[in-house]
């Protein structure tokens, strides 16, 4: 199942740049920074010893009370008096609910230090995003607000209380209208809050707006089935799936679940039954669905609703408006064979699209309906409620406030001074509103120009609850009491309102009695024990599409006659969610900043992605200042050449360019949002602009090309067709070698602890990456460091280009010379980290024995025997150890990220923190395994398999990481290292590596059980 095809990380290694070449002649590329290091503010600022003491002095201090709780609870309780489940060293667990996922929040003497999945949640069952994952530092991050603020002023929560009760009643006596501006709220009880506030306040109303909007399906549904809601999509139970720029495992609606439902058809259970999914990505720029996609074409978003009715007629749909895409043949052929398979599966076919656009998404209902798609992969009985925005009903609001009706208005994490179309229409319709109050929890771009900010709890400290889909219901609970003088956004409302119950708990809890639990026969302890509860899906049926598309379809012509006008140096822009920072609400955590872009792997930066050929016409040079402009709007940003971008298209990033998000999140990159344009009721991401050079250019601090396997293969892939023919043929077995190893073999009597990744079942979402940070203190650098490749991720997913042309692949430099087609690409995703080597080059070079053989199995770093001679690093051809450049927690340098006395609270202190000098890399989070063993030695038994897991194993939404004991012939991953497909990175050069990666198979043609 060996591929003949050639990979590489980046085009500087394509094209053998010579800095690149240089670089990658030497591992230690820099020297090392003597006179910077000892003379560093931080060796002068704060000593280590001291920095640690603060810390504990701050943890035991000022946090005791916050810190100190038996169980989420409504009092506090002085730590003179320890709770009874809180022992020194064992960590308590707590179910709650973010963004509608249920997780699991380890806690250690009160402080929340890490976040799980929840098994009990149907939508992610026990998986998480990095999102997820990443949140519990926003809990501890510096730049919230510490008290209400009045008229700019910190104040009394009961200063700010009478100061809303009397503006609000002076705009009911006045007839003035009240606004409440949120992003979707799926919350029951802040539902029943709001409607209870209604009733004291009749002139309110709720504004749901999201940043990146859904608005086009939600009002497509209602049009075509007269049903106002978002869909529960099933992309496990469709056999072939067709996307139209639809990012769904990366940042579509709810990429966990779709990637848990996506993989659950091409992982190795689903080979075992001969067949897996079919994936067709139609889109403009390489997003991380396109990356996993058998077949990927680039396509205009000029030409993407034309492309949709050239399907829908293929399918037996009769509308006037389909057109021959004359500049694009390759997609005209696909959209032929797409409706061939499409039509081939019906019932068990899905089509979707990442427009906003209603009149593309009413198309979409109508060849969903002709596949039999609704009932089977799309269920509009139990719809999701993840987003429910209404863009009309804000713009129309912004009218209202111009016109003077609105005297109050409330901002619910709402920011529409930063990620509303028109910010400076959005604030002047704002200053003529009275009473502006903001539940930020910081002084965002929003909150700026509002009179009150009420800080509302970090939801780690926050009672609440959630349903994401109909029939399914979550709760939030708090973790730990309030750190800094905040309150939750309900009880202010309650309080204002004059409601009887004041208390959110008991609000919640008395909703919830009287509700959710009376109609299942729950009870309240039970529902704080398994986090969630299901009163049980609805049978989906199938939806009917009676409509005619005349009009529909000329007003997508009418888009792409638009969108296409052409003229010298305008381009297709193309807006998107990053997979790291998604609408730019979370711009201020570090860990997300420096997570690399599954992509283009930049860190700390948007920029303008651009074909590399399309570039070279235009005579840009990647990295190169660029200025986009529409009308009077322009940003300029660094350009960054992107294999598998559509010719005449460029494509930038959401969520960047925040002036109020915090230290780490200020000025990093610019503000796309005004590109938007509101068309027919709809936010739309996509736009006409001329491209200029604006002189000048900006590195962009990337991870991929930091390190070379020098052409060996590290990668290997193979198609369905062949894998079934060599499997089943009996070709698939690996040929025994006799094997010469310089080193004699290492016994492991007990555990042997190895490691299984799925390719085919790693997207490349980088979950596993901010779950690593988290549970392994890993610092956040910066971007400068990163630019100096000094990136300290214990685990990094490379990423690997390979040229398609027309179904045959490029393999030799003469080929890739002549070849000027830079949108055919594909793309292979690994995971990499310590390969725990049983012959590990890095064990023989280490002159003081840092790092050394387990008898588990485990290569193990002794981080107080290392002297920084960084041999080991030279002689590790993985490339995953990470040296020390600095005393990144304290250095006075790094302040902006995690040196700080407040944020080291995440800090585990399962593991040990390291310092100035020293090499790291992954340990297979050792401490786990240590506590597991513990723990079964406690119960006297034999560790279960799966019991222990390491950080990246339980986050990943894939489940492509399988842990175990190798020794067991019962574990699954000794069952798992069996497959066929299991190959070895570079086992050719006898470092018998613990890692065995499972060979990538792409359904790239129909194949069938007889193949």
């Amino acid at each position: 199942m060996e591929s003949n095809k050639k990979y590489w990380k980046g085009l500087e290694e394509l094209h053998k740049e010579p800095a690149f070449v240089e670089n990658s002649k030497n591992e230690f590329a820099e020297p090392l920074p003597l006179e910077e290091v000892l003379n560093e503010a931080g060796l002068s600022t704060v000593a280590p010893r001291r920095d640690f003491l603060k810390a504990l002095g701050f943890g035991l201090g000022a946090v005791t009370l916050a810190a100190c709780q038996s169980s989420p609870v409504q009092t506090s309780i002085p730590y003179l008096v320890k709770p009874e489940e809180v022992v020194p060293g064992i960590p308590n667990y707590y179910t709650s609910t973010y963004n509608g996922h249920g997780v699991l929040v380890k806690t250690r003497e009160g402080r929340p230090i890490k976040i799980e999945g929840n098994p009990n949640c149907i939508i992610s069952q026990g998986r998480v995003d990095a999102q997820t994952q990443a949140s519990v530092l926003d809990l501890y991050d510096v730049s919230r607000l510490h008290d209400p603020v009045l008229n700019g002023q910190k104040a009394s929560w009961q200063a700010v209380d009478q100061f809303v009760k009397s503006a609000l009643s002076n705009a009911q006596a006045g007839g003035k209208n009240i606004r409440i501006v949120a992003k979707t709220i799926n919350s029951p009880s802040t539902k029943a809050v709001i409607a209870d506030f209604t009733a004291k306040f009749p002139n309110t109303k709720l504004v749901q707006v999201d940043p990146v909007s859904y608005t086009g399906i939600i009002q497509a549904n209602q049009n075509s089935f007269g049903k106002a809601a978002l869909p529960h999509y099933r992309f496990d139970l469709a056999d072939v799936i067709v996307s139209f720029g639809a990012d769904f495992l990366g940042t579509w609606i709810s990429p966990v679940e779709f990637t848990r439902q996506y993989v659950s058809n091409r992982s190795w259970d689903a080979l075992k039954t001969k067949k897996m999914s079919r994936h067709i990505q139609f889109e403009s720029g390489m997003t991380l669905t396109g990356t996993n996609a058998d077949a990927r074409i680039a396509i205009k978003p000029s030409e993407e609703g034309i492309a949709l009715l050239n399907l829908y007629t293929a399918l037996g749909g009769a509308v006037s408006g389909g057109k021959t895409l004359a500049n694009n043949a390759k997609a005209d052929k696909a959209i032929m064979l797409a409706a061939r398979e499409l039509a081939a599966a019906k019932g068990r076919a899905l089509v979707v699209s990442g427009s906003n656009d209603v009149s593309v998404q009413i198309l979409v209902n109508s060849i969903n309906s002709l596949l039999g798609s609704y009932g089977t992969t799309i269920d509009l009985d139990n719809a999701s409620y993840q987003y429910a925005g209404n863009d009309a009903e804000f713009v129309e609001l912004i009218n209202e406030m111009k016109r003077g009706m609105v005297d109050a208005v409330f901002f619910i994490n709402s920011n529409p001074a930063y990620d509303f179309v028109n910010p400076k229409e959005f604030t002047d319709a704002l200053a003529k509103v009275k009473l502006r109050v903001s539940f930020a929890d910081r002084k965002n771009e929003t909150a700026a120009h509002c009179n009150v900010i009420a800080p509302a709890n970090h939801y780690l400290e926050a009672w609440g609850d959630s349903n994401p889909l109909e029939g399914y219901y979550t709760l939030v609970q708090p973790t730990i009491n309030p750190v800094y003088n905040t309150r939750t956004i309900e009880e202010g409302f309650l309080i204002w309102s004059d409601n009887a119950v004041k208390d959110y708990y008991q609000y919640v809890r008395n909703n919830w009695e009287k509700t959710v639990l009376a109609q299942t026969g729950k009870d309240w302890k039970g529902l704080l024990q398994t986090g969630s509860v299901s009163t049980g899906a609805k049978s989906g049926g199938a939806y009917a599409f009676n409509r005619e598309l005349g009009s529909v379809a000329q007003t997508i012509v009418n888009k792409s006659n638009a969108l296409a006008k052409g003229g010298d140096n305008v381009v297709e822009l193309s807006l998107y969610q990053s997979v790291a920072l998604r609408d730019g609400h979370n711009a201020n955590n570090p860990w997300l900043q420096e997570l690399p872009d599954p992509v283009s792997k930049v860190t700390w930066d948007n920029f303008v992605a651009i074909n590399p050929i399309h570039a070279e016409k235009l005579g840009i040079v990647e990295f190169d200042l660029v200025t986009l402009k529409k009308g009077n709007l322009s940003i300029t940003l660094p350009v960054l050449y992107q294999p598998g971008q559509a010719m005449g298209t460029v494509s930038v990033a959401l969520g960047y360019g925040r002036t109020a998000a915090g230290k780490a999140g200020n000025e990093v990159g610019q503000n796309a949002y005004p590109f938007i344009d509101f068309v027919n009721g709809t936010f739309q991401g996509v736009a006409a602009v001329t491209l200029e050079k604006a002189g000048g250019a900006r590195e962009l601090a990337q991870t991929q090309t930091h390190h070379s396997f020098e052409g060996r293969n590290v990668v290997r892939e193979t198609t369905l067709k062949d894998y079934l023919k060599d499997h089943y043929a009996g070709s698939g077995k690996k040929a025994d070698h006799k094997k010469y190893d310089l080193w004699y073999d290492h016994e492991n009597p007990g555990h042997n602890w190895v490691m299984a990744i799925d390719l085919n079942a790693c997207t490349g979402c980088g979950a596993c990456v901010v779950a690593c940070n988290a549970e392994n203190n890993i610092p956040v650098v910066g971007r400068d460091e990163v630019r100096r490749r000094r990136e300290m991720h214990w685990i990094r997913i490379d990423r690997y280009y390979t040229f398609n042309e027309d179904g045959k692949t490029v393999t030799e430099e003469r080929e890739i010379d002549d070849l000027k087609n830079m949108e055919n690409v594909s793309v292979v995703h690994q995971p990499m980290l310590c390969q725990h080597c049983e012959h590990a080059p890095c064990e023989t070079v280490c002159p003081v024995l840092a790092t050394v053989h387990s008898t588990e199995g485990l290569n193990h770093m002794a981080y107080n025997r290392c002297v920084g001679t960084r041999y080991c690093a030279n002689n590790c051809p993985y490339k995953v150890r990470r040296f020390n450049w600095f005393n990144y927690w304290n250095d006075s340098r790094f302040d902006n990220y995690m040196n700080n006395e407040f944020t080291q609270l995440v800090l585990n202190p399962d593991v040990t923190t390291r310092f100035r000098g020293v090499m790291e890399k992954c340990s297979m989070c050792i401490q786990r395994i240590q506590s597991g063993k513990l723990q079964a030695k406690l119960e006297r038994r034999p560790v279960r398999d799966g019991e222990i897991q390491t950080a990246c194993q339980q986050t990943c939404p894939g489940n492509a990481i399988i842990f175990g004991d190798v020794n067991d012939p019962k574990s699954a991953v000794a069952k798992a290292l069996l497959s066929e497909r299991t190959y070895y990175v570079l086992e050719e050069i006898g470092t018998q590596p613990g890692i065995g990666y499972q060979v990538k198979v792409r359904n790239t043609e129909a194949a069938t059980a007889e193949a």
